[in-house]
């Protein structure tokens, strides 16, 4: 596995919030981890960005040990991130929005054009405010603002979240295109299965902070998936 999430342990104080966790990724592949609300998807996504310490287990991208690596590095190491509620700066300019990841690209690197290849939409709004953008053209700015430090793996959090259905269409569109175009590992945090069953080449659903199924998407059993989306 290109990203190897090994027996992660987390806690919030005396909360143990995940529990010997095991994930992975390779390229060209897209790993989807469905799960109701406040089972640890986004603190596991967390934990492999290094936003949250684990406390035991290991996370290894790439065959080096990434466990104790801040944030900063492990982005310039090839880890991209589109959070859950994107988080773009409302008062930047779409522009100066997707610039800011540039922190993370190797030196001397410009925004990538094939960017608004991918987001057409975004060239027409480079001078207007984050914060002026619908919730769907705010998700594609999040998007297209990972991919221009150009990452080898992308983290996606609830890349549907209140994105209407329209939009849902290109962003699952762009997702495949990353993939199977441009060989990158992608891992993306769904609520919805019937998106996630979409995309995904592994499925792992967890429930209260474990992996509870893992496996090729087409060798699972979607009522047996569905059953444990609704414990």
């Amino acid at each position: 596995m290109t990203l190897s999430v090994n027996n992660i342990n987390l806690f919030y104080g005396a909360s143990h919030c995940l529990r010997g966790v095991t994930l992975g990724a390779v390229p060209g592949s897209i790993t989807c981890v469905p799960g109701r609300n406040g089972v640890g998807k986004s603190s596991l996504m967390r934990s492999i960005v290094g936003l949250e310490r684990v406390r035991s287990g290991s996370i290894t991208w790439e065959g080096r040990d990434i466990t104790t690596l801040p944030p900063a590095e492990r982005a310039r190491a090839g880890i991209g991130y589109v959070p859950q509620g994107r988080e773009i700066f409302p008062f930047l300019t779409v522009r100066e929005n997707i610039e800011t990841a540039l922190a993370a690209a190797p030196c001397g690197a410009s925004v990538p054009d094939d960017i608004f290849d991918l987001f057409p939409i975004l060239k027409d709004f480079l001078r207007r405010r984050g914060g002026d953008l619908s919730g769907g053209q705010q998700q594609q700015l999040a998007i297209a603002r990972a991919l221009t430090a150009r990452p080898r793996l992308l983290i996606l959090d609830e890349p549907t979240e209140g994105i209407q259905p329209n939009v849902i269409k290109d962003i699952a569109r762009v997702i495949r295109h990353l993939a199977k175009d441009r060989g990158m590992a992608l891992v993306l945090v769904e609520q919805y299965f019937d998106f996630a069953r979409s995309l995904a080449d592994r499925i792992a659903v967890m429930v209260r902070g474990e992996v509870a199924l893992e496996g090729p998407a087409h060798e699972l059993d979607d009522e047996a998936v569905q059953k444990l989306l609704t414990v």
